[in-house]
Order: C-alpha cells, then structure tokens, then sequence
C-alpha cells in the first residue's frame, strides 16, 4: 500500500483528537476501545455517571447482579490511570483480591499489587517506611487489611476509592456497627469514592443512609432527620419520591430487565445436578473416629482451642477424600513430635487457609508450645498412627467412583446441548486434585487433564507454562507475573481441543473466566456460599452460550453435607435460576468465613444426629430469604425505577457508541499509517498491519485468537506513538496540502470535503482547554476559510485529517490572519460558554443539595428535641408511680431536670446551628466556585494551507 496516503501532519491531529479529555463517550472511546471486553451502553452508562461531576464525592454504583460492576468500575479505573490520576486502591473482600487483580489486568492492562501481610512487611524490609505510598499505581486490599492500616490510608491522597461488596458498610451509621466501616470512613472520608454493591439495603432505608455516608457524610444532615423524613412515613408515596430524588445524583442502578429490554444481553441459565454416593465402610469408619478426636477436648493436637481454623482446615480435608486425610495425619505426627499443638501453618493442602485467616483477622501460631507429658504425646502419636494406617489401607474413594461412572453420562448432555466436552472439578485440596487426575487418566482420560492450583509446581504445569510462554513471549498477553501467566497457560490449554478436564483447587481458580466450559463439579463442597458462587460463576457468566450444568457430589451418609447442600440450594438459590445466588441473599452474610464457624460449631458439638438436626434448623431460620413485601416494594420503588425512561437511554447510549467507535479505530490507524514508518496494511482500510516483524490489530478477539498484538492508545506501542505525535512542534513554517478525497480508503461518504473540490484555504488548529483539576476538558478548534474568504464549518474541516493527502511543502503565501482569528474567537467563544454553563449546572446541583443539607440540620437538631421531649414524658409518667420510693421519684426528678436543660440548650442553639449550617454551605459554595472559576485555554497547533483535488 502506498505510504504516504498520510502525512505526519495526519498523525499530530489526531493523536491529539484521540486524546482528548472529556466526561462524554467521546472522551471515554480511547479507554472503550483499549479494553478487552466487549463494553455494553449500561456499563458505559455507569461509568459516565461516576465521573460527570467535578464537585462530586463519590458514587453508588448498584446495578443489579449479573449486569458486569466490575467493568464498570475497570472503566472508570482505565480513565483515571490515562489521565494520569494514579493513586488508586479498591477495597474488596479478601476471597476477590486475586479476582479483581486478574480482571484488571486480563480486561484492561491494569497492573496491581495486592497488599496484604506479607507483601507489606517485604516493603517494609526494603526500606519503604509507609508502604502503601511505595506503591506507584493500583493497590488491592481487604477490608480486613485496610481497616488495620486506616492510619496510613488517611495520609495518602488518593485519586480514586473503590469499594466492592459495599454492602459491608451499610451498618456503619449504628453505634454498635462494625469498627472497620466506621475506621475506613473516618480515613477516606475526603477522598473520591465508587461504591460497588447489588444490595446497598437489606432490611431497614436506614442502611441507605450508611452507605451514602461512606461517599458524603454531608448528604444527608444526619440519622434523625434522615429517619423524621423517610422513616416515619416510610410508606407515604411522597415520602419515597422524595428520598428517591436525594438519591439520584449519588446513586445510579440498572436492571437486568431494563438491558434485556434495551436488547444488549442475553442471559443463560444454571442447572442443578446431584451425584449421590455411600462411602465404603474403611472410609465411614476413619470418618467417624477422626470426627470422635476432633470433638474431644483432651487432646494434645487440638485440645479446646480457640482459634476455629485449625479445626475447621482439618474438617475440610477430612471432607474431601482418604488421601488429602492421610497426608494431613503425617503432618500432624511431625507437628507432635516438635512438641507443638496442630496449626493451620503445618499443610498446605487448603490453600484459601492464609486467606480465611486475612478474613477472620487471626494468625497461625506455628511456634506455640505446650506443656505436656512425653507419654501423652507419645500415646496421642500412636493413635494418630493407627488412623494414618486405616486411611492408608483405603484403595478406592466412593465419591470418586461415583464421579467416574456418572461424568460420561453428563459430558454426552453437555455436548448435545452444543457445548463443549469439558468439564471443570473443584476440590479444597491440592492432594485430592492429585488423587482425582491420577483416577481420570488411568480411566479413559489420559493427556485430557489439566490442573489448576496455587502453585501448579507439578511437571505437566510447567511443560504447559514453558509452550504457552513461548508462544506469547513479546506479546502483550504475556504480563510478566508468572503466577498470571501460568493461570492464563493452563486456561489456553484447557480451552483447547485435547483437553477435557480441569480440576481447580479454590485459590487456583480465582479470577480465571471459563465461559467456554459449561460443566461445573463441585467434588467438594465448600460451607461458604459466597465461595461456591464464586466457583459457579467461573462459567456462568458474560459470554456463555448455554446453560450451565453445575454438578453436587453427596454423601448419604454425611448428616452435616447434606444439610449443606440444603442451604445452598434452598435457602441461598445457588444452583438453579438465571442469576444463580440473591444478592440480597448473600448479602445478609457479613463474612463467609464467620458463616463456616457456625457450621463447624454445630458439627463440633453435635453428638446425636436429633442435636445435629435442631442446630441446622436454627442455623436455617436465621437465614433471609425472603423479604417483608411492604419493604420490598419501598425498596423497588427506591431503587427499580429511579429513572423511568433508562431503557430508550441505554438504547440511545448504544446508538452513540456504535457511531463513535469506529470513527475512533478508524483515527487511530489513520496515525499509525501516518506515523509508523514501515508498517505495512494489506490494504488502505485494514484494520491489522504488520510492524517490525509482529502482527497488531485494533480487535482484541483477533489478536488473542491468532496470538497478534492489541493496538490500542493506552498501551504499548500505540501508546508511544501517540505521545510521539503529539509532542513534535508543528506550529513552524505553514505547511501546504493537498487532499485527495477520491482515494479514501474507508466504508462511509467525506461528501462534504468532495464538494470542495478544486478549492483552496487556509486553516489553523488549536487546542482549547478547561483545566478544572478533576473534570479537564478539551477540544480540537479548527478555523478554516476558502480564498475566496467562505467560513468552512469546523465539522467538516475536521473532515480533511481522515482524507489522504499529499505534502506540498512549504506554503508560499501569508496566511489570511483577520480571517482566521476572527473564526478563532467565535470558536473560542463557544468553547468558553459551553464550559461555563456546565459548571453552573454543577454549582447549581450543588447548591440545590448542600441547601436540603442545611435544612436537614434544623430537621435533625428538631428530631433530636422531639426525642428527649418523649423521653422526659416518660420520665414524669414513671415517676407517678406509687410503688416508687422517695428516693427514685428524686434520682427521677434529676434525670428529668438534665434531660429538660439538654432541651433548652438545644432550643437556644437551634438558630445558631442553623446560621453555622448556612455559613458552612456558603463556604462550600464559595470553595466550589474558586475551582470552577478558571480561565480556558487555548494553544495553536499549526496552520495549513490546503487545496481539494
């Protein structure tokens, strides 16, 4: 292809038109464009929504599950980072740390690290007094963690607060509320913050007033007048649309239906499976006898220990086959012979323990020691020994039996569903996954299997890893992180035709997508069911073609499984449905890990099946699965139908999207034919070239498919490329052009440049900007005039830099100067206008919602008066009565006379609280326009003479 079509001064003009910032899609496409995911106008949506007002503290992004928050939030995180606002932390839950890590980095080429214990200590070592201000760019925490750390966050201004699973908060407003809520809101409270939650309100309105205090502490005045507004006429319909409308700028919710409707996605379902089975009696009896040593008290191994997570490790194992047990019983008789109790540090068979314990905010003790007789550890050794030899003897596992037999039979429905012939198995123990791919390959699956686990230090892993990294090395697919890498490895090589079988272990499986797989095995079953949600979610999610099958396996006769699997299934909805486990339902656990303490408690004191029985049902009734439906339809009207006309919107943002992307792809390869000397197009309009002896494409499908690279502004070469462009000085000597509209190369009419044909001119580009520090906005002025002195309009001058054209040199004349600065002005004028009603739209917003929050204070101080009013009440009636003695009328009295002066003062302050509350919106006010009230700008880039041929 002929390689001047473009010309440098092509790639300058829109290097900068690509670059652009903004707070609409235009401005968004570069990040659209650079992510690996195929973007849907409702996440578009929500991301716009987060980042449209400068004065803003912060959002609640509450999209219904299933509808893609975590893209959502990445979009908002790839914008940030490309406008170089890169101190970045989200605060997640400690089971979606890896998850979230993966995500960035898979679907945006973000780069993270996770701060946890140890990597903060390994900053500590290397000279990094503050750690978390080492970081330079994204950090991952959990709650847990950050809550413990709260006193370093508040000194580090950070540019962006993401929290996920927010519903953890709602409760922070209680007096009793969770201290971690209440240290992380304290440490953020200035910070710009994304909530993300499906569920921002369980059982009380109350819970959105603590939500909405995380971002803004000001939007509301305070609890009481929150409850005098809402509360106490929760159900009058004015009371709810009054709510409603506090909501609206803080708030943004889409439904699954509402994207059904505007016909974006599709959803699959999952569908429920159950292999039964019935241990042998070895199996039964070793079962039965480690359960008996668990339970007692006197042991030198367990004892009655106050750290639940040794025994609930050893419980897990014990769950999932005889050879996770007998590797657990050898290291149990190394730990006693150091004369050491057991420890969750001595196996790392369950590998989500150090997670458990991060969650739980517990530590292994693995140099305890205790004070204990020889001979009692020597008797304990022996028994434990007889235990080692009984699980030893035992050859054969029923539940892996069962899973031999039955798989064939499910793989044959799965394929003539059209899927594909594989299946994932998941099991808590690195031994059991070793137990399971020997039993596979010795029965029809040999060289089908793969595994997946923390470590994956097994020889067909790092064979895997080696081809895989081969293959990719110098792409943009290999991260560096080989942890990354090896799970990408491994998934490539289970998508591909020769494998059937991937058994995962939990903290192997995280943050992995395996939406091309729609046979789920749940070998073990976890108790956590936010955990088995997570699994499930592998491969039910975005980008599934058909329903997903999701496989129990079940003891018959295990009491405590089998009550389990009745959680999960009818209280938790887990298994069957569209949508698989409620939010709301989930979201009434506050930790998963504290849910696997209660069953391991009922199952550690269980000594009857009738005792085990009761306790479950107990356990079941504390379980909400249903909601109040007067409250459910307070909350419907809150959240379901916030903005009414939300489906033509999505369908418009759509619309928008579709027409701005691909003039944006189609800019950028105009670039890099203008800038990339040597690439070579198959022809004009394509959108892959080769270049320096790699392959790149502007579709990421394509370049993961065929190993190319993905061409896109915010990464890697384009990147440099882009920044080269913009950064070379064109504002010297006038340059002349010729555009030839005859030879452009892409779908789509330049009518308009064709009708100037045998035309000349002058024009002149500049680079107007808004540089309000948290909503900079740019734009491309384009003065341009014919000889004969016609103003071309500026959308179709813009036109010329997609046309190819000649370089003609240097211009030989003066440009027309009146002319052009005439057309400069006016343009400039427009821009200046156009951003300045936008900042009195936002100053306008804020005034309208710091002047309620002035009137909430009298409400709030009125609410206060009213409550010690009733109380005072209550006081004289009590102190009526006759059975009371002298002296508690007078202790009565007392109390009521300090109540009565607590109003008074109250009442006398009310007016000067009100005139502190006005005073302090006025400054606000004030501080608001002061960072609004800049000057534009406005820079030339360079000035052409062009002609039309």
């Amino acid at each position: 292809m002929d390689a001047n079509l473009f010309t440098p001064v092509h790639g300058h003009y829109n290097a900068h038109k690509l670059t652009l910032s903004g707070l609409d899609e235009s401005a968004f496409a570069r990040s659209l464009t650079s992510a690996r995911v195929q973007m849907n106008p409702h996440q578009v949506e929500a991301a716009l929504f987060a980042l449209k007002s400068p004065l803003s503290k912060g959002v609640l992004l509450a999209d219904e599950v299933g509808l893609g928050k975590t893209i959502e939030a990445g979009l908002v995180l790839s914008q940030r980072w490309a406008e170089h606002k890169r101190r970045i932390i989200l605060i997640v839950p400690a089971s979606l740390r890896k998850q979230w890590q993966q995500e960035l980095f898979e679907k945006f080429s973000l780069r993270s690290e996770i701060m946890e214990s140890a990597t903060y200590k390994a900053f500590q070592k290397q000279g990094h007094f503050h750690p978390f201000a080492a970081v330079q760019g994204i950090i991952i925490c959990s709650y847990e963690f950050a809550a413990r750390k709260a006193d370093e966050l508040r000194s580090i201004a950070w540019d962006l607060v993401v929290f996920d699973e927010a519903h953890r908060l709602r409760n922070v407003f209680k007096k009793d509320g969770s201290a971690r809520a209440k240290d992380l809101k304290k440490a953020l409270q200035d910070r710009f913050k994304i909530l993300l939650t499906a569920t921002p309100l369980q059982n009380s309105l109350m819970e959105l007033y603590g939500i909405v205090s995380i971002i803004d502490e000001s939007h509301f005045g305070g609890e009481n007048a929150f409850r005098a507004q809402y509360l106490s006429n929760g159900k009058s319909s004015v009371a709810l649309d009054g709510l409603r409308s506090r909501l609206q700028p803080i708030c943004h919710r889409s439904l699954r239906r509402q994207v059904q409707e505007a016909g974006h996605i599709s959803f699959v379902r999952r569908n429920a499976q159950t292999f039964h089975f019935e241990p042998g009696d070895a199996e039964q009896e070793l079962y039965d006898r480690l359960s008996n040593f668990l339970q007692r008290t006197d042991t030198v191994s367990y004892g009655d220990r106050t750290n639940a997570l040794v025994v609930l490790q050893v419980r897990k194992v014990l769950g999932s086959s005889t050879f996770a047990v007998a590797r657990y019983l050898e290291a149990l008789i190394g730990r006693l012979r150091s004369r050491k109790p057991a420890s969750v540090t001595m196996s790392d068979d369950i590998e989500t323990m150090n997670e458990l314990e991060e969650e739980a905010g517990e530590e292994g003790d693995d140099n305890s020691t205790i004070a204990i007789t020889q001979e009692m550890i020597d008797a304990e050794i022996a028994e434990i020994q007889d235990y080692l030899v009984l699980a030893n003897s035992i050859a054969k596992n029923a539940k892996g039996e069962e899973l031999l037999k039955q798989l064939p039979k499910v793989l044959d429905e799965i394929e003539g569903k059209g899927g594909a012939r594989k299946a994932v198995i998941f099991t808590e123990s690195v031994r059991t996954q070793l137990y399971l791919r020997e039993l596979l390959e010795q029965h029809g699956y040999a060289g089908r299997v793969v595994l997946m686990n923390g470590q994956n230090g097994d020889q067909q892993s790092r064979e895997t890893y080696a081809q895989w990294l081969d293959k990719h090395r110098g792409t943009d697919k290999a991260s560096g992180s080989k942890s990354a890498d090896m799970k990408a490895a491994i998934v490539e090589a289970f998508k591909s035709d020769d494998k059937a079988i991937l058994i995962a272990t939990e903290s192997g499986a995280e943050g992995i997508n395996l939406q091309f797989c729609s046979l789920l095995v749940n070998f073990d079953l976890p108790w956590n069911p936010q955990r088995v949600e997570q699994r499930i979610g592998r491969c039910h999610r975005y980008g599934q073609k058909i329903d997903v099958t999701v496989v129990n396996m079940l003891n018959l006769k295990n009491q405590t499984e089998q009550r389990i699997h009745e959680l999960l299934s009818e209280k938790f909805h887990l298994f069957e449905g569209v949508f698989g486990a409620s939010d709301e339902v989930l979201g009434t656990l506050s930790s998963g890990v504290d849910f696997e303490k209660q069953v391991l408690e009922i199952v550690q004191r269980g000594r009857t099946p009738e005792q085990v029985e009761f306790e479950f049902d107990a356990l079941k009734a504390t379980i909400q699965d249903k909601i109040d439906a007067a409250f459910e339809d307070a909350r419907n009207r809150l959240l379901g139908e916030m903005d009414t006309t939300v489906i033509s919107k999505l369908q418009d943002r759509g619309k928008e999207l579709a027409r701005i992307l691909p003039e944006f792809v189609q800019r950028l390869l105009i670039a890099a034919q203008a800038e990339l000397d040597g690439a070579t197009f198959g022809r004009p309009d394509d959108d892959t070239f080769r270049y320096q002896g790699r392959t790149y494409t502007t579709k990421w499908p394509q370049a993961d498919e065929q190993n190319w690279q993905f061409f896109r502004v915010n990464d890697g070469l384009c990147a440099e490329m882009i920044e080269a462009a913009k950064a070379r000085d064109h504002t010297g000597t006038p340059q002349a052009m010729v555009f030839r509209p005859s030879l452009y190369p892409y779908e789509g009419q330049v009518g308009a440049i064709r009708d100037l044909a045998g035309q000349a001119g002058w024009l002149r580009v500049f680079k107007a900007t808004m540089p309000t520090p948290e909503a900079l906005r740019e734009e491309l002025l384009i003065a341009c005039t014919t000889d004969d002195g016609r103003t071309v309009p500026s959308d179709v001058a813009d036109q010329l830099f997609i046309v190819p054209a000649e370089d003609a040199g240097c211009a030989a004349d003066a440009p027309l100067e009146s002319k052009l600065n005439a057309i400069e002005e006016q343009q400039f004028g427009d821009f200046s206008a156009r951003v300045l009603s936008e900042n009195e739209e936002w100053i306008d917003a804020e005034s309208d919602r710091l002047d309620r929050y002035a009137a909430d204070i009298e409400i709030e101080i009125d609410a206060q008066i009213k409550d010690l009013e009733e109380e005072a009440k209550e006081l004289r009636k009590q102190s009526r009565a006759a059975t009371l003695s002298m002296q508690d009328k007078l202790a009565l009295k007392r109390k009521i006379k300090r109540l009565e002066d607590d109003i008074d003062d109250l009442k006398m302050t009310k007016f000067q609280k009100r005139k502190e509350a006005r005073q302090k919106v006025e400054d606000m006010l004030d501080d608001f326009a002061a960072a609004l009230n800049l000057k534009p700008e406005i820079k030339p880039l360079f000035t052409l003479r062009w002609s039309v041929e």
